[in-house]
């Protein structure tokens, strides 16, 4: 039963073993839309995070209060209350990064991973495990939403941490890397296509990762003990 799991179990598949983008494939049209830069990934991962972590906990409160005939609204309820307070803030806060992500925020209600984990994990566990629950998907989905932005704009524009100040403020435009200078961009990376074929690679790269790590297990459990 998932109340068994243990803290330590569900930070692992929150980051890498059940990870949302890489194993579940849930959030992808945020995830393939925003991903042109580090800033943009990271500021939809702070934000669906927060929401993971706001909805859990609020859906795994209630979890006793709410009949099972009603659960499903009231789950979407709790989302959209809290997506609506985060969008506001990030108006009043962070608007030019708001301007950029646009749409993206108020979509985060149809998140398919945010109503799946309040529906298969908050709605059944304690408080504490669906805060973990929450906070490690939110952690592993912007994880991954950071490398793909990382990947595509350094391949499409050549630099890192550009935009930095639509999150930062003004003081954080120095921390813009550029590693190849004089570069004219590659301009599949920053399309569309780009993300796909981005997001292709690191799935491929952890199921690489996986299988070898599995075979690890299996030579260490067949080999020899030693007296």
């Amino acid at each position: 039963m998932t109340e068994a799991l243990s803290f330590r179990t569900i930070t692992a598949d929150g980051l890498w073993n059940n990870n949302p983008a890489l194993v579940q494939l849930l959030g992808l049209c945020p995830l393939l839309a925003v991903t042109g830069t580090v800033v943009n990934g990271l500021g939809l991962g702070l934000a669906t995070t927060l929401t993971l972590v706001v909805s859990n906990t609020l859906v795994s409160m209630s979890r006793s209060l709410v009949r099972p005939e009603v659960r499903i609204p009231v789950f979407v309820l709790i989302i959209a209350s809290t997506v609506t307070v985060i969008e506001l803030a990030m108006n009043a806060y962070l608007h030019e990064l708001y301007k950029v992500l646009g749409i993206f925020i108020p979509l985060i209600v149809t998140n398919c991973s945010i109503i799946g984990r309040a529906e298969a994990f908050a709605s059944k566990n304690t408080v504490g495990r669906a805060f973990t629950d929450g906070l490690a998907m939110g952690i592993g989905f912007t994880l991954v939403l950071m490398t793909l932005g990382g990947l595509r704009e350094l391949i499409g524009q050549g630099t890192l941490f550009s935009h930095a100040h639509l999150m930062f403020g003004e003081a954080a435009r120095g921390l813009m890397i550029t590693v190849i200078e004089d570069y004219r961009g590659f301009l599949l990376a920053v399309l569309p296509p780009g993300a796909f074929i981005g997001l292709g690679l690191l799935i491929a790269l952890k199921n690489v990762i996986d299988e070898r790590k599995q075979k690890r297990m299996i030579v260490g459990a067949h080999a020899p003990a030693t007296t």
